[in-house]
């Protein structure tokens, strides 16, 4: 019965979910210098992919959340505590999110698992990593958990961990808890850079139109999907989109050690992103439910050196299952 009781304790002000998820993106600082490697796709597009080496046979493949990349802070932080312990990472930068517009009129969306496959495959084929390690944030995480479940009956054994941090696996309703009233704030930073690089693509795409009037006025994350998202991607409309690209559907399958930690206090998610039947079900699906944390944040001090629960956590779970799998 997979759900872990979590030990995760913040000091009171980290109490607050939206100090705890936007106090690591404000104050938190820290840098990386990448090297980055741009590989060129089968539908003659690019991945940009950050690469953060110190010379280990394990790799960690980090996929950032919505509008992220490689330079989100929470994406640093990991990078820098896993090169730390001693593992290399690689950021995977979602199509048009790596600085540079990709070439295509589609970007990315929750469910695009064939490029999470064409990145793997990619590191399976160019590099000689004894295991490889799949972490995501948000959307990220929502990918890898698709990914996991889907590939479960021809994954690569090479693939002996995923974990997912702070997951809408449910789009439907995490759409619908986004855009409460709690959430005005992020859901408009959210559509702001959505719609900038919507309105990018319409000029370098006239001859696919685009209604622009409808992404400028768009207050919901349903009418960028009605205009943008479905038809590009080939759904029939939001709600199909929902239904094929959430995460929760493929959980049941999945048959490689997967850790997904969601904080009860998120205001990103809905209850039906709280897995505990699935979890409870599985032998391979672990689920860790924790009092406070926020999306993507987990911090539980001011002072920063004290602030690495959750990378801890991560690392906890890679070594644990890595070496369970090689004994």
């Amino acid at each position: 019965m997979p759900v872990l009781i979590s030990d995760f304790s913040p000091s009171f002000p980290f109490k607050n979910a939206h100090l705890n998820t936007i106090y690591r993106s404000v104050f938190t600082k820290e840098s990386n210098n990448y090297s980055r490697k741009r590989i060129t796709t089968w539908d003659n597009d690019f991945i940009d992919l950050d690469f953060s080496l110190v010379g280990s046979k394990i790799l960690v493949l980090l996929i950032h959340g919505l509008e992220g990349s490689s330079k989100s802070n929470y994406i640093i932080s990991t990078t820098n505590h896993l090169n730390k312990k001693g593992l290399d990472a690689v950021c995977f930068n979602l199509r048009g999110c790596s600085g540079d517009d990709n070439l295509l009129l589609g970007t990315y969306h929750s469910g695009k698992t064939e490029d999470v496959d064409f990145v793997i495959n990619h590191l399976l084929k160019n590099y000689n990593y004894d295991s490889i390690v799949i972490l995501g944030f948000s959307l990220g995480g929502n990918l890898i958990l698709k990914y996991i479940g889907e590939q479960a009956e021809k994954i690569s054994p090479k693939i002996k961990v995923g974990i997912a941090i702070s997951v809408p696996i449910d789009i439907a309703t995490g759409e619908l808890e986004l855009e409460k009233f709690k959430n005005k704030i992020y859901l408009n930073r959210f559509l702001k850079s959505m719609k900038t690089k919507i309105l990018e693509k319409s000029e370098k795409f006239p001859e696919l139109y685009i209604d622009k009037e409808k992404i400028s006025k768009a207050t919901r994350f349903k009418h960028l999907e009605s205009v943008y998202t479905a038809p590009v991607f080939g759904f029939k409309n939001p709600e199909d989109y929902w239904a094929k690209a959430s995460s929760k559907p493929h959980l049941s399958k999945i048959k490689i050690p997967t850790l997904l930690i969601n904080s009860k206090d998120d205001t990103f998610l809905s209850k039906k992103c709280y897995p505990f039947d699935e979890a409870n079900s599985s032998n391979s699906f672990f689920l860790e439910v924790t009092n406070y944390g926020g999306h993507c944040g987990f911090i539980s001090s001011f002072d920063n050196s004290k602030n690495s629960w959750l990378e801890d956590r991560i690392e906890k779970f890679i070594m644990e299952n890595i070496q369970n799998l090689i004994l």
